[in-house]
């Protein structure tokens, strides 16, 4: 019996239907995950009461803070692994393997101590409402107790995303976030556990993702293979993921500190209805958001095997029609979400018309101009694809947290609104996504000579000739 394969090659053939196949699953994914996440909001407004529903919901911006570094690792893994398995190094990419999943397990150790014996003390420099940190700081520790699978499942799902398989992550976060929804209302409603209970069932879904993506590598074969007695970091390689991963992860932290900012400028109207209808509104944007990342993720992976094995004019396509979709998939679901924004934030907020309309003015300066993030974003991936990840992140300090530093300083006391605050992220978008795009033209023809050379080197070094 034929064995089913879940590989996708990116090097030859048509381009737009296999980036969709790839983009599909990675979106159902997000959107997957962020239902499960949505959960949590939802069932605490539900059953519990708005100041619950702040208490989960304000933690987001923080907690993408702390883990976007190390997600960002995971990036430079699945950089680093497509480029070896484009160029053809399957030793190269079992190395980069193992190593990877060693530093998942030690950075989410890391990340777990440090969340535990720091939850209250990061809730107080945010700046979180008086009557909601408290319980804020609870689910927080609790979160945190599951850093390790986090970890784990981001770089399992990264590596398996290196050589086209984005099918087996979705099966395995389908079936973590039933267990996750199942327990929620069993723990919230049944047990009058409340915020605890949340936190409980999103940690014991995050083990169950990272057993059955760690299961699924073990079982793999050729250079995916997992053999948990190899497991250890190579600091050769762990150099070559830090190249991309790290610059990565510092974009992602100062995208998150951005919104922390914001988040803690919301915070200081000492409002629980304006930060639950941030809340609120911010995790319906988060499903458009993850439907455009989709396409920068896929980005990041047909571009590192393309160009590990030298095919640039398909970097080229790759990129055009990586942002087209980008930009139908903004215009369309973040127009839609805020066209039906109202029933929709009211699943989170029944009954509290006045947290509905908070929520509807975030989605008014958010939702509908959201494709302009889409363009920055997957301009970010085709970067990273190239292993240009210090530019991308040098741009987003300057572009976002900067200048959404000096719209906090200088803009907001002019108009101290909510409206004031949303309304930077379409400014920083702009100025962001155009610098991307210039950076692209400019050093396209530099890299592009670049690996022709290394895979020269590479064939010299293995004693093969090209063709």
């Amino acid at each position: 019996m034929r064995r089913r394969t879940y590989d996708i090659d990116m090097c030859h053939g048509p381009l737009a239907s296999k980036l969709l196949l790839f983009a599909l699953p990675l979106m159902l994914s997000s959107i997957l995950q962020l239902l499960f996440n949505a959960a949590d909001v939802v069932v605490v407004g539900q059953f519990v009461g708005k100041e619950a529903m702040a208490a989960v919901g304000s933690n987001g911006a923080l907690i993408n803070l702390l883990v976007n570094l190390f997600v960002g690792l995971s990036v430079g893994a699945n950089v680093v692994i497509a480029r070896d398995l484009g160029a053809g190094r399957p030793d190269e990419a079992a190395q980069g393997v193992h190593t990877a999943m060693a530093l998942a397990l030690w950075s989410g150790i890391g990340m777990m101590v440090f969340g535990i014996l720091m939850a209250h003390q990061l809730l107080i420099w945010m700046e979180s409402p008086t009557d909601v940190i408290d319980l804020a700081a609870v689910y927080l520790r609790i979160y945190f107790l599951g850093m390790p699978a986090n970890m784990l499942y981001n770089f399992g799902a990264a590596i398996l995303r290196a050589k086209g398989d984005t099918q087996r992550p979705l099966y395995y976060l389908t079936a973590a976030g039933v267990v996750n929804v199942l327990l929620n209302l069993f723990l919230v409603i049944v047990c009058n556990l409340g915020v605890i209970g949340v936190g409980i069932a999103t940690i014991v879904s995050q083990y169950i993702s990272a057993f059955l993506v760690t299961y699924c590598m073990v079982r793999e074969q050729g250079p995916l293979h997992l053999d948990l007695k190899k497991l250890r970091m190579r600091w050769r390689v762990v150099k070559r993921i830090m190249q991309v991963g790290l610059p990565a992860g510092f974009q992602g932290v100062l995208f998150a500190l951005s919104n922390v900012v914001i988040q803690s400028s919301l915070n200081s109207f000492n409002d629980p209805v304006i930060v639950a209808g941030s809340a609120a509104s911010s995790s319906i944007e988060g499903f458009v958001y993850m439907s455009m990342n989709a396409f920068q993720q896929t980005a990041i992976t047909f571009v590192g095997q393309n160009y590990g094995a030298g095919e640039c004019k398909r970097v080229d396509k790759i990129a055009i029609q990586c942002v087209t979709f980008a930009v139908l998939t903004g215009l369309i679901l973040g127009n839609l979400a805020y066209f039906f924004g109202e029933p929709l934030l009211s699943i989170y907020a029944p009954g509290e018309p006045e947290v509905v309309a908070q929520g509807m003015v975030r989605m008014t300066y958010i939702c509908a101009p959201y494709f302009v993030c889409g363009i920055m974003d997957t301009m970010v991936g085709v970067l990273r694809g190239l292993s240009y990840s210090v530019v991308p992140m040098v741009s987003s300090l300057i572009g976002v947290c900067g200048l959404r530093l000096l719209w906090v300083a200088y803009i907001f006391p002019l108009n101290r609104v909510p409206a004031s605050l949303y309304f930077s992220y379409l400014v920083t978008w702009s100025i962001t996504g155009l610098f991307h795009v210039i950076f692209f033209l400019a050093i396209r023809r530099h890299a592009y000579r670049k690996v022709s050379g290394e895979n020269q080197n590479y064939l010299s070094r293995e004693g093969a000739h090209p063709e």
